[in-house]
């Protein structure tokens, strides 16, 4: 029988959210409908009353569903390889409901942005320009991780295949940051050699984790790996050969 849950939150994205959470899927692998709506929101955020719904589990044949675990043992390999996604050309009203999310979003905030769609082969990326939109950014991209997570619950609500993939940018944050972790990568990997020890990142999200391990990919004298739990995972850069001291000779050997 398959698992059915209600979930509340302030927003049907955000009671959709904690379902997921809780029975520790992602979206394609439920359905839900709605119980109740917020009885008075802001632009769909906020509700006196919060939004109630209820989750069930899809039955899966075959094999089953891959937990949180198995997720978390995925391999640097496997974080390099880009997410599928829908063809822009179907995205429609996916599209159209992801760009009203943003423009009541921008407006509850006070915020004159201009929107500019490119379609991209991991999806619809968003260029948002204006002034003081470092807000939207937050303390490495974490603000614009979470905006750009919940547009994407809000473009592909109640749909379970062909979900379009919404990927936000302001002011080409993304493109800087990734140019940053590039250059951070090399000298982090200079250092590992240097000193013949283990090098940890801080804890990064996947995509920044994804941009570590394709700098160094190429370089012959490291490896990386991803390690920790979510949200804290952090990448390793650790060096092919390292340095121990041999105490009782008092010298260095390499192994």
């Amino acid at each position: 029988m398959a698992e059915v849950i209600e979930a509340t939150g302030k927003t049907v994205e955000a009671a959709l959210r904690q379902a997921l959470e809780t029975l520790d899927v992602e979206a394609a692998d439920v359905e839900y409908e709605v119980l109740e709506k917020p009885s008075r929101g802001l632009f769909g955020l906020i509700g006196v009353k919060p939004a109630r719904i209820r989750v069930r589990k899809k039955a899966v044949s075959g094999a089953e569903t891959p937990s949180h675990q198995a997720v978390e043992e995925r391999t640097a390999a496997e974080e390099t390889q880009a997410p599928s996604a829908l063809d822009p050309g179907q995205a429609g009203d996916q599209v159209q409901r992801a760009i009203k999310f943003l423009q009541d979003v921008f407006s509850a905030m006070n915020l004159t942005v201009a929107l500019t769609r490119r379609d991209t082969e991991d999806g619809v990326l968003f260029c948002l320009d204006g002034e003081n939109l470092g807000v939207l950014i937050g303390k490495h991209g974490q603000t614009l991780d979470a905006l750009q997570y919940l547009t994407n619950l809000a473009a592909n609500r109640g749909i379970s295949e062909d979900r379009v993939r919404i990927v936000l940018d302001v002011e080409n944050y993304r493109s800087r940051r990734e140019e940053t972790l590039s250059r951070l990568a090399g000298h982090l990997a200079e250092k590992a050699c240097r000193i013949g020890q283990e090098v940890h990142l801080e804890p990064m999200n996947r995509h920044e984790r994804k941009i570590i391990h394709m700098a160094l990919q190429d370089n012959r004298r490291v490896i990386t790996y991803s390690a920790g739990d979510e949200p804290r995972r952090y990448v390793v850069i650790a060096p092919k050969r390292r340095r121990r001291r041999d105490f009782s000779r008092g010298e260095q050997q390499e192994y």
